[in-house]
């Protein structure tokens, strides 16, 4: 129940500063996406039937908080929960390390999806003038996550949770 109190308050927390910051700042793609973050660190971390529902959950707060094409995140969560999940268990590590390739794989997979939802790929302009904002705002992604893992490991330490190890 913990668990699932922390990671809503964190989810809900990453989707208002996702949703607000590029308002007030002028960060464009370089705002990072904190809710894959968070669904990362559940496959990493949080290997139970309860991360992979809460990794869909953040996926579909995300929909509705800011989704164009409705159903795109809470699949891409669930997909970056899998991958982190089936990277940490083949590699038997859950290094932040491992994260952050995740975060930059899911992250661009995300955009070309969303590109080839939305524009499609015949759109003015071609994919080549959306390519470097897909680029950065993987990169901010990944160099953010390390900070996110650290964050979320601290809250759940504090609030009692146990880290699982990847043989359990």
């Amino acid at each position: 129940m913990r668990l699932i109190a922390l990671f809503s308050l964190a989810t809900i927390a990453a989707l208002a500063l996702e949703t607000t910051l590029p308002r007030w700042l002028p960060l464009g793609p370089l705002m990072p996406d904190l809710a894959l973050v968070l669904a990362v660190d559940l496959g990493l971390r949080h290997q139970r039937t309860t991360g992979a529902l809460m990794a869909f959950g953040i996926g579909y707060a995300a929909d509705s908080f800011s989704g164009v094409h409705l159903g795109l995140d809470a699949f891409v969560m669930t997909l970056a929960f899998m991958i982190a999940y089936a990277l940490s268990r083949y590699l038997i590590s859950s290094s932040a390390a491992i994260g952050v390739l995740v975060v930059l794989i899911c992250e661009t997979l995300i955009g070309l999806a969303r590109y080839a939802a939305g524009a499609g790929w015949n759109s003015a302009g071609g994919f080549a003038a959306l390519a470097p904002a897909i680029a950065w705002r993987a990169l901010a992604s990944a160099l953010a996550a390390p900070a996110v893992f650290a964050l979320m490991g601290s809250a759940a330490r504090l609030i009692g949770l146990r880290q699982q190890g990847v043989r359990e």
